[in-house]
């Protein structure tokens, strides 16, 4: 795949970190690999959330008290009913995983952040998205903010039943699933891109993630003008990426 064009600036933007509460209000299972879970609360009144792959930590109890916390992204916030909304991937045996299976309306959890955003212009040529089950969160909120005359190409590692979630958007998209992260990776390696200015989005598990930068920064796309983020790691129960803040 080839690039060109002009690089764009992305705005990072800073939060107060705050911690703030909710009670569980409702869940929805989103084919066999999702459960959303909207809590509500007075404290989530001034959550602010401006960028579509921001994180917050999701920060729960365990049997015996302890405070697990795990990153999540917003993946809608209402401010008048005060309502947040998180769509929890059920992969593996994580905790947040196991706990997002059993969960129930009353249950509570905290959350913390986001500490900051990354603002990227809905004006690009076109926006490459892509990544495994955990990126379709992020993925699903940029599509919806998309413009409808945005071109959007998504190549993402999900089954198939499992929706790119209920989006409210007009844009062009090209979407393409893939069964594994070696297909993934071959996938993101095939693709012929538009001409123009893009933006390259790219989130999942952290050694997938390192082949796809490589073939991106290998074909010249701006370093500037693209993301890829490690959401989890194999065989690591509470990994975190330094960078995603």
């Amino acid at each position: 795949m080839e690039y060109s064009g002009q690089v764009r600036r992305v705005q990072r933007v800073r939060h107060e970190l705050r911690q703030r509460d909710g009670e569980v209000v409702r869940l929805e299972a989103l084919g066999s690999e999702f459960v959303r879970v909207t809590f509500a609360g007075d404290t989530l009144a001034d959550f602010v959330s401006l960028g579509f792959d921001d994180h917050v930590k999701v920060i729960l109890a365990d049997a015996r008290g302890d405070r697990i916390r795990r990153d999540y992204t917003p993946r809608r916030f209402d401010g008048e009913r005060c309502e947040l909304t998180i769509d929890f991937a059920l992969h593996g045996d994580g905790f947040a995983s196991s706990w997002a299976r059993q969960a129930a309306v009353g249950q509570r959890a905290a959350f913390g952040g986001p500490r900051g955003s990354m603002i990227v212009p809905t004006d690009y040529d076109w926006h490459l998205l892509a990544g495994d089950a955990t990126a379709v969160p992020a993925i699903s909120r940029r599509l919806e903010e998309l413009p409808p005359d945005a071109h959007a190409i998504v190549v993402v590692q999900l089954s198939d039943d499992t929706p790119l979630q209920d989006l409210r958007n007009a844009a062009r998209v090209e979407t393409r699933r893939v069964a594994t992260g070696d297909d993934l990776v071959a996938a993101i390696g095939e693709l012929s891109l538009p001409a123009g200015e893009g933006y390259a989005w790219c989130a999942g598990e952290a050694s997938m993630m390192a082949r796809l930068r490589a073939i991106m920064v290998s074909n010249g796309h701006p370093r500037e003008a693209m993301r890829v983020a490690s959401y989890w790691k194999r065989g690591a129960s509470d990994y975190h990426d330094e960078t995603r803040r």
